[in-house]
């Protein structure tokens, strides 16, 4: 691992075991181009600490004592401008994982990933990507459309533009607006209008649901992002 030029992320820890809260401290170091600005043991100062420290991703345990890291994403969620949750367990239960995206988190990986790809996945969805753990997400996409059928949108791809399917492909392989921007030659703006008039037009609720919708229609397939 080098250090980075890139700009800063900041992120708020929360995980009820010490030792994991020392491991991640060691991997999102600033010398990598992250900053710690809290840390918490339990879901039940989440929204506080967020509107405190104003992190730009949090990045959160799914099982703990008191508040859950569901439960405590549902209640971020729910606040303007709530930073992303990247969930980080070590549980493969599909349907814990599942709830997690339901409640609105921007992805979620295995505790255990090689640490550059634990860098990335809280840099990309730092920067409003989503990062889907490629060793359980066929299962864990399964269990949450069963889930929230609601959040899956009506329509299908044909109404589309041909620029809107490619757009869509880029949000489900987990890229940033900025990405998307940078890979088909456009305006962040553009960008946003396009993600804009996809939701609308297949009545997705947030970006999890895009990426569902773009795995059950074959703009993309599960497995590792490629950089």
């Amino acid at each position: 691992m080098n250090a980075v030029s890139e700009p800063e992320v900041k992120v708020l820890l929360v995980d009820d075991q010490e030792l994991i809260r020392t491991g991640l401290r060691g991997i999102l170091r600033e010398r990598f181009g992250f900053r710690i600005v809290g840390e918490l043991s339990s879901g039940a100062d989440v929204v506080e600490t967020v509107a405190r420290t104003r992190p730009d991703v949090v990045v959160m345990d799914v099982r703990m004592p008191g508040v859950d890291g569901v439960t405590a994403t549902r209640a971020l969620m729910q606040v303007d401008d709530a930073p992303p949750v990247l969930v980080l367990t070590t549980f493969e239960d599909e349907e814990v994982l599942a709830g997690a995206l339901r409640a609105g988190a921007a992805g979620f990986l295995l505790k255990g990933v090689p640490t550059d790809d634990l860098q990335k996945a809280v840099r990309t969805v730092a920067g409003g990507g989503s990062w889907l753990d490629p060793a359980v997400t066929g299962r864990v996409l399964s269990t949450y459309r069963a889930g929230a059928p609601p959040a899956l949108g009506g329509a299908e791809v044909d109404v589309l533009t041909p620029r809107e399917r490619e757009v869509l492909a880029l949000i489900g392989a987990g890229a940033t607006n900025s990405e998307i921007a940078a890979e088909l030659v456009l305006g962040e703006g553009t960008v946003k209008t396009h993600v804009g008039h996809i939701f609308a037009k297949l009545d997705l609720r947030d970006r999890a649901a895009a990426v569902v919708f773009a795995f059950d229609h074959g703009l993309v397939q599960p497995g590792r992002r490629e950089d």
